[in-house]
């Protein structure tokens, strides 16, 4: 009896090899004649058996599969396919590692060539899905991740993109790139080599000098920035300022990644921690008339004119062909105007007091103009043409008046 249950055992082996054979020889002759669903479904036919296969069925099967999928452009199960095949031949025989790499390699091509050519036709959709399929047939090339998150930001699904963004901060991606260059002596141009023995190769030459190794920005502080992003343009700013903080943990003295949580506080309208940050920001950035000009925005929404006048006069110090600064304070200054203008139509029957508000009103003017004609100046628009316009006829500056009203017609 036992004899019998054992010949049973080995009959239904070899019946099981029987199997594999000639399925994968089914499978193979499909392929041949680029019959790759027939060639999928003699594969599908062993898929519970293969586990007890020996060895080269085993290989045979992980490739042929791959090549299926290859063949029927289903990149990302076909990768899988061959990474399988690759990881089981490390600890057995190599049959087909060598011929399943260079179709890996054409795939890898084949989409990534296709996903820049989808995105500079800005069909980011598409380039997307490529973009993320060469990275998973790739997964070294981690800057295929970070092109699909930028791409699927660019196509407004940003479920995908901070899918991404979390991916690559998760594998702590930063795309720094080293670089080596050198200095022609002849022409005096930086030269860049593709690598470090190649530019020691060409200084023995002795036409270059001054060799040097950069690296590239982390794109670090950007993931973390565009996850912030997301996350409020998704209406979810709490989580936003969370994310960006923890960021900011690892990096206190890094003034985008607080420019960018306090951007995120202007969401939530919470003005006083803008500026709190706008404050902190200046410590970092001393000499940025930007964070100044900002500082005179809050200081200005929140009525505190003085501080306001200081900081986009600071701004104007540091660059003084600030447009937006000059604008903003000659507006703060004529926002004093309402003030006068009401206590002039409560003393319309006294003439004394009347005169002497039109005259205040007037030095308003004076003081708000040399600022709006810089702004006009610096960054003609027809806001400050007009603004001009009206100020001139007010103080009863003719010629000038004249010359904006033309312009001020033509601009419209």
């Amino acid at each position: 009896m036992r004899k019998q249950i054992i010949a049973l055992a080995l009959g239904f082996v070899t019946i099981g090899v029987m199997a594999q054979k000639k399925e994968l020889k089914v499978a193979e002759k499909a392929i041949k004649n680029q019959d790759y669903i027939g060639a999928l479904s003699a594969i599908k036919s062993i898929e519970g058996i293969i586990a007890n296969a020996d060895d080269k069925y085993k290989s045979k099967y992980y490739f042929l599969k791959g090549q299926a999928l290859a063949g029927k452009k289903d990149y990302q199960n076909a990768a899988k396919s061959f990474k399988e095949l690759m990881a089981f031949e490390k600890s057995a025989k190599k049959r087909y590692t060598d011929k399943a790499a260079p179709i890996l390699n054409q795939m890898i091509s084949e989409v990534s060539n296709r996903a820049i050519n989808l995105y500079g036709n800005k069909d980011y959709k598409n380039a997307t899905n490529d973009f993320y399929t060469t990275y998973l047939l790739s997964p070294t090339d981690t800057s295929f991740l970070f092109n699909a998150a930028i791409s699927a930001s660019r196509a407004k699904d940003y479920d995908a993109s901070l899918k991404y963004y979390n991916e690559l901060k998760d594998i702590n991606y930063t795309g720094v790139k080293k670089t080596f260059e050198a200095t022609d002596k002849e022409s005096g141009k930086i030269v860049t080599f593709g690598s470090k023995n190649e530019m020691k190769l060409m200084m023995k030459s002795g036409k270059y000098s001054n060799p040097s190794t950069k690296f590239s920005k982390s794109k670090r502080v950007t993931i973390i920035k565009n996850i912030g992003l997301i996350l409020a343009e998704q209406g979810k700013v709490d989580e936003a300022i969370l994310a960006v903080k923890e960021a900011r943990m690892a990096n206190p003295k890094d003034l985008n990644l607080l420019l960018t949580e306090a951007d995120l506080y202007i969401k939530l309208e919470k003005m006083d921690k803008f500026a709190e940050l706008m404050t902190e920001a200046i410590q970092l950035d001393p000499n940025n008339p930007t964070l100044y000009y900002n500082l005179g925005v809050v200081n200005a929404s929140q009525k505190r004119n003085k501080e306001a006048i200081k900081y986009y006069k600071k701004a104007i110090e540091l660059r003084p062909d600030y447009a937006d600064a000059y604008m903003n304070l000659s507006a703060v200054i004529l926002s004093k105007e309402k003030g006068i203008i009401d206590e002039m139509n409560n003393n319309l029957s006294n003439f004394k007091k009347y005169d002497e508000l039109e005259k205040q009103q007037k030095n308003l003017y004076k003081e708000a103009l040399p600022y709006l004609e810089k702004a006009d100046s610096s960054k003609r628009s027809i806001d400050t043409v007009k603004s001009l316009l009206n100020i001139y006829e007010i103080l009863e500056m003719e010629e000038k008046a004249k010359e904006f009203r033309v312009l001020y017609k033509s601009m419209k």
